[in-house]
């Protein structure tokens, strides 16, 4: 017999609609391996067992009723701490919010349940998806941060607690944690997925994003996910083809990488990250072309002074009304966003709209850009940081999509590649980046 528990999403989703398995028996296992595990790992937030499986038994009756099943009927998903469950407890991983249950789901907890997927539980985030470290570890090696802010998430789909979890980032909350845990983390093109009922900590940022274990379960839940909302600004409308359908054919032509380590590469980058990017550059071989991004530096910084300012719009308040509940570097973080000048935000904010015709130009002469997605391996907790986002703000900060393959190593620890793609065409992203893991498969 299978381990259920380590299925993928899409692998669970088809085992259901055929009854080969029920929904009660997936869910019992990923709350068995909850159950054993995650004393020492610290995924989860909340978690309600007899309700989850009450719903996993509804699921499963509706299929033998020969009612239509959706997409993900019957999967278990997690939910990242910031995403309102109607119900359930969504707490911000900050004491402020002790105890807040909202009356509402956000709209990608709507879409996971109209399309059947059952919803697990709450994944621990970091204090206000911030920087401050959540006491989550890693589950490769439990001396290892996981990652922030989506840290639970990232640790339970490692630990085959559950197929697949969502995300959000706003610098490199998806991207960093998916790199350091060894798994596949998605930041679309920012709009694909609507924020309303997000916790929200940069307007023109904020992006929810999936974390998993294969690109065709990327896919799957980012299929289901995207539409157009009213009540998201950014939120776009267009013709919705099947991500997922695109992911899994086969490219017309080989790829073209454009190769870019922007100026964090020199300071940043730890030696055995080098190494390894080096390394499959060079086994990429002519279908690589390394390129100077000249701007790259001036956006780096653009993206945090956004950022920054934008902490302090949304969480300034918490400073008056309980200061004694958030902690030392949060407060020194928003005080220092209060003091960013108005003039330098709306430079910062305005400067990315020339950025963004550079980065067309080159993802339209090459599939994908190749960077880092972080700077190194998993920091040990002892350091008490959670990593740095310096190689995934700059294109969190374009709205570019995003994705972090687990396809290099370095002293058994995770290292993950990072594709960049055309903002729109998160389909092509998802194809190069299967085509990049076969390659280097081959």
């Amino acid at each position: 017999m299978t381990d259920l528990t380590t299925l993928d999403a899409t692998t669970a989703a088809d085992l259901i609609r055929r009854g080969d398995i029920t929904s009660e028996a997936l869910v019992t296992a990923c709350l068995d391996r909850i159950a054993a595990r995650d004393g020492d790992i610290g995924a989860w937030a909340h978690l309600d067992p007899a309700h989850v499986l009450d719903n996993a038994r509804s699921a499963d009756a509706a299929r033998r009723a020969g009612q239509g099943t959706g997409a993900l009927h019957g999967v278990p998903i997690g939910i990242k701490d910031i995403i309102d469950t109607a119900g359930l407890p969504t707490e911000h991983g900050c004491p402020i919010f002790k105890d807040r249950r909202p009356m509402h789901d956000a709209a990608v907890v709507t879409a996971l349940k109209n399309a059947g997927a059952i919803i697990l539980g709450k994944t621990v985030t970091t204090e206000l998806a911030l920087l401050t470290p959540s006491e989550t570890r890693n589950p490769i090696f439990r001396d290892r941060s996981p990652g922030g802010s989506s840290a639970g998430s990232a640790a339970a789909v490692a630990d085959l607690m559950v197929p697949a979890a969502l995300g959000t980032q706003t610098a490199g909350s998806v991207l960093r944690p998916a790199s350091y845990c060894g798994i596949y983390g998605f930041k679309p093109t920012r709009g694909l997925i609507p924020r309303s009922g997000i916790l929200m900590q940069s307007h023109t940022l904020d992006t929810a994003g999936v974390l998993a274990r294969s690109i065709e379960d990327v896919a799957l839940l980012t299929d289901v996910l995207a539409a157009q909302d009213p009540a998201d600004p950014v939120s776009y409308a267009r013709s919705q083809p099947s991500l997922r359908a695109i992911a899994m054919t086969d490219a017309p032509l080989p790829p073209l990488f454009a190769v870019i380590k922007t100026p964090a590469w020199d300071t940043d980058a730890q030696p055995v990250m080098r190494e390894a990017f080096d390394e499959l550059v060079s086994a990429l071989g002519d279908r690589c072309h390394v390129m100077d991004l000249v701007s790259a530096g001036d956006a780096i910084e653009q993206q945090r002074i956004v950022q920054l300012a934008e902490n302090a719009a949304y969480y300034g308040p918490l400073l008056k009304r309980a200061p004694q509940l958030l902690s030392p570097g949060l407060t020194q973080r928003l005080e220092a966003g209060l003091a960013v000048p108005a003039h330098q935000y709306i430079d910062a904010i305005r400067a990315r709209e020339g950025l963004y015709e550079v980065i067309d130009e080159i993802t339209t002469n090459f599939t994908a850009i190749l960077t880092l997605a972080a700077p190194g391996p998993a920091p040990k907790l002892s350091e008490g940081i959670t990593g740095s986002p310096i190689f995934n703000g700059l294109w969190t900060y374009y709205g570019c999509p995003c994705i972090s393959v687990p396809v290099m190593e370095a002293d058994e620890l995770p290292l993950g590649v990072q594709l960049v793609g055309a903002r729109g065409d998160d389909g092509r992203l998802l194809r190069t980046a299967r085509w990049l893991e076969n390659f280097l498969a081959a």
